[in-house]
């Protein structure tokens, strides 16, 4: 435990962030299995809305730096293709 009033403060500071960042990343992972659930079960509506849903949640978590640019990238990429090969 830290003695130190700026450490205490640094400490409180950084558990708000952890939660939030759990918050965010654990919603976008979220909003992908339902595209992925959506696609497998064949319905092209919800698919797409679920799939722009899921890709705000990831530009969310890209620009907050809990995701790598190139993989938000490779993720909307694969979940459009995924969405777009459906029978």
């Amino acid at each position: 435990m830290p003695n130190i009033k700026s450490a205490k403060k640094r400490m409180r500071s950084n558990a708000k962030k952890a939660d939030v960042n759990t918050l965010v990343y654990s919603s976008m992972r979220t909003a992908i299995k339902k595209v992925e659930k959506e696609v497998k079960a064949g319905n092209k509506e919800a698919a797409s809305n679920n799939l722009n849903i899921a890709i705000q949640k990831i530009d969310k978590a890209s620009s907050s730096g809990l995701v790598h640019k190139n993989k938000a990238a490779r993720l909307k990429s694969r979940l459009t293709k995924m969405k777009n090969n459906m029978e």
